[in-house]
C-alpha cells in the first residue's frame, strides 16, 4: 500500500513541497490540508488577506518555477485577462514586480497543475479545503491529526506516516483588538474603518508600505502625471487624512537594486570558508565570520569600504556606519535620490559593488547562525543582521515612488521613535498615543506593521505535540566559559524558535515516537534561521522536505488510514 503523507497547508512552501513529490516513482497517497476556501493561493497573496495595491518584493526572475515561471504565465494569459489584473503586455518582464493578488493567482494555477501531474504519475492526492487542523500526536510508528471541517462540532482523526507543518505566516484572529489599533496590516480588509484621520503605521518596511497602500488608496488614487511621475491625488473630504510612518531609525527601505541573477559566488566569504569555521566545533565563531565579510567587502569595493572605515569597525558597529550617511539625511530626500539611482541602474544594467557584496554574503553567513553560541547569537540579532535584512529587504521602486507621491500631496511624514518611547491606548479613546523625547503625538487610527515575529515551540497551535515533547525551544551552546553537563558536553541553553535538523525534522531524545513530523512553517525557522523569508526559502524548504520523504519511503513508511469522518 502507499505511504501516506499530509501537508498541513497549500500556501508556497506546502506547493514546493508537493512538487518535488509528485515526480517519485513511488506511488503516493497525498493529503492536502488548507483551512480556508482556496487552496493554492497561500496567504500574503490571497485577494480575502491582501489589497489590490499592496505589492510582491520579489522580481519575477527570482520566483523558483514550479510548471512554469512566472513570466511564462502572464505571457499565456489573454488579453482580457491581463487587463483585469492592471498589467500591460509590453511591460511583462523578468526583472518586474507584481502585486500580491497576481502571485497568488499563479500560485493556485500551478497548484492545480501538480494535482494533475500528481495523478497523471499514478499519486492520489485529496485535497481537503475548509479543513483545519487542531492537533498534532505523534506515534511510535505513525503521526495523528484531529482535522475539523468547517461547519462540524467535531474533528476527525487521520493517520499518515509524514506530515509536513506548511502553515506558513502565523495573524492574529482579530486584527482590530481596540478601537483604532490594528496589531496587523492584514487582512487589508479590517483597515477599511480607517477615514479621513490621522493615522500612525509602526514599520517602514514593506509590511508598513503595505498598510500605508491599502490606507491611502481608500482615500485617494496614484497616476502619473505629463511628466511621467508619480503623483497622488487626494479624494474630496479627505482632507483630515494624513499617516506618519515610524521605526527606531525612522528610515525608510531602498529601491531593489540591479544585479545578475542567480548570484555570483562571493570571492572570499564562501561556502567552503564557512563550511571550514563550522567544522572547527567551536561555537564563538561571530568575529571569525565578521572578518571573512570585511575582507570580501574590501575585495568588492574598496572606495566605500574606505568611506564607512570598515577597517577600524566590528560586529557591534557596522550597522552604525552602514546607516549614517543615511541617519543624517531627510528620508524623501534619500529615497529620491536611491530612486533615480537604482532606475538609471537598471537601464545601464550597472550593478553597486558592495550592495551586491552583501546581499551575496547573506546566504552563506546564515548558515553558521545555528552554530553560535548563546553570546555570539544575541550579538548577531542585535548588531550583524540588520545590515543584511535592509539589503536584501529592498522593495519595488514603484512602492518608492509612491512613498513619495504621498508625501508631495502633504499625506505623508516618516518620524524616528529613537529606543526610548511609548505607546499607549485610553479606555473610549480610538487610536494610540505616542510618547517620544518629551513630545506626545495623537493618532486616531494606529497600525502594527512590524511584519512577522519569531516564534517559539509553545506557540504552536497543536497541544498534544507540545504535551509529548515532540517540539522544543531551539538550543544555543552557553558561551566558551567552561560551562559542561553532566555528560561533559558544552552546555546547551533554550533560546527561542523550534529545534530542528537539517532537513526540518523537530529534534526531541524521546525513541517512542517516530520522527517523520517536518517543520516547514518559517515564523517557528526565525530564531536560528534569521534569513529564512519568501517564497525562495519556501522553494528550498520543500525542496529539502520533500527530498528527505522520499528517502524514508523506502525503507520506513507505512500507511496511513483514515480512523474516523
Amino acid at each position: 500500500m502507499s505511504p501516506r503523507i499530509a501537508i498541513i497547508g497549500s500556501g508556497p512552501t506546502g506547493i514546493y513541497t508537493l512538487k518535488g513529490l509528485v515526480h517519485a516513482r513511488t506511488p503516493l497517497d497525498i493529503s492536502v490540508f488548507e483551512a480556508g476556501d482556496d487552496p493554492g493561493r497561500g496567504t500574503p497573496y490571497h485577494p480575502d488577506i491582501n489589497d489590490p495595491a499592496m505589492l510582491s518584493n520579489i522580481a519575477s526572475i527570482e520566483i523558483p518555477p514550479i510548471t512554469e515561471t512566472l513570466v511564462e504565465w502572464l505571457e499565456r494569459q489573454s488579453d482580457a485577462r491581463l487587463a483585469e489584473m492592471q498589467i500591460a503586455r509590453a511591460a511583462i518582464d523578468i526583472r518586474a514586480f507584481y502585486p500580491r493578488l497576481v502571485l497568488g493567482d499563479y500560485f493556485r494555477t500551478q497548484f492545480l497543475s501538480l494535482l494533475e501531474i500528481g495523478a497523471q504519475n499514478g499519486h492520489r492526492i485529496e485535497v481537503h479545503e475548509r479543513h483545519r487542523v487542531i492537533d498534532i500526536a505523534l506515534q511510535h510508528d505513525d503521526i495523528r491529526l484531529a482535522v475539523r471541517a468547517e461547519g462540524e462540532p467535531d474533528a476527525s482523526d487521520w493517520v499518515f506516516d509524514h506530515v509536513v507543518m506548511a502553515t506558513g505566516h502565523n495573524w492574529p484572529e482579530h486584527t482590530e483588538t481596540k478601537p483604532g489599533y490594528f496589531i496587523s496590516p492584514w487582512p487589508a480588509t479590517a483597515l477599511s474603518v480607517i477615514r479621513n484621520c490621522k493615522v500612525g503605521i509602526l514599520g517602514t518596511s514593506l509590511s508598513g508600505i503595505d498598510a500605508l497602500m491599502t490606507v491611502a488608496t481608500a482615500h485617494g488614487a496614484f497616476y502619473f502625471d505629463a511628466a511621467g511621475e508619480m503623483q497622488y491625488q487626494p479624494s474630496p473630504d479627505t482632507d483630515a487624512f494624513h499617516a506618519t510612518m515610524m521605526s527606531r531609525k525612522g528610515l525608510l527601505p531602498e529601491a531593489d537594486f540591479y544585479c545578475p541573477l542567480p548570484y555570483i559566488p562571493p570571492r572570499i566569504c564562501t561556502a567552503d570558508a564557512i563550511d571550514a569555521l563550522i567544522a572547527t566545533g567551536r561555537h564563538d565563531l561571530l568575529d571569525d565570520v565578521f572578518e571573512l565579510f570585511r575582507a570580501e567587502m574590501f575585495d568588492a569595493d574598496p572606495e566605500y569600504s574606505a568611506r564607512i572605515g570598515l577597517a577600524d569597525l566590528t560586529v557591534e558597529t557596522i550597522a552604525e556606519a552602514y546607516f549614517a550617511e543615511r541617519l543624517v539625511s531627510d528620508p524623501f530626500v534619500w529615497a529620491a535620490k536611491n530612486l533615480a539611482e537604482t532606475e538609471h541602474n537598471k537601464t545601464v544594467r550597472y550593478t553597486v559593488p558592495w550592495r551586491y557584496a552583501i546581499l551575496r554574503m547573506h546566504e552563506e553567513i546564515a548558515r553558521v547562525v545555528p552554530h553560535l553560541d548563546e553570546r555570539d547569537l544575541k550579538r548577531f540579532h542585535r548588531y550583524f543582521k540588520t545590515v543584511f535584512v535592509d539589503d536584501y529587504a529592498a522593495v519595488p521602486p514603484t512602492s518608492i515612488a509612491r512613498l513619495l507621491a504621498l508625501h508631495r500631496a502633504g499625506k505623508l511624514a516618516v518620524t524616528a521613535l529613537g529606543e526610548d518611547y511609548e505607546i499607549t491606548t485610553q479606555e473610549g479613546v480610538r487610536g494610540v498615543t505616542v510618547r517620544r523625547d518629551g513630545d506626545t503625538v495623537q493618532y486616531d487610527a494606529f497600525i502594527d506593521a512590524t511584519g512577522q515575529h519569531s516564534m517559539s515551540a509553545t506557540d504552536l497551535p497543536f497541544p498534544t505535540l507540545i504535551a509529548q515533547g515532540g517540539v522544543r525551544k531551539a538550543m544555543t551552546p552557553a558561551p566558551q566559559d567552561g560551562l559542561i553537563d553532566e555528560d561533559h558536553a558544552p552546555l546547551q541553553r533554550r533560546t527561542g524558535g523550534i529545534d530542528i535538523d537539517e532537513t526540518f525534522r523537530p529534534v526531541f531524545t524521546d525513541g517512542q515516537f517516530t520522527n517523520h513530523l517536518y517543520c516547514a512553517a518559517i515564523s517557528f525557522l526565525l530564531h536560528k534561521l534569521p534569513f529564512v523569508q519568501g517564497i525562495t526559502s519556501a522553494a528550498e524548504i520543500g525542496e529539502t522536505v520533500a527530498e528527505a520523504i522520499l528517502d524514508d519511503v523506502g525503507d520506513t513508511a507505512k500507511t496511513g488510514i483514515l480512523l474516523s469522518a
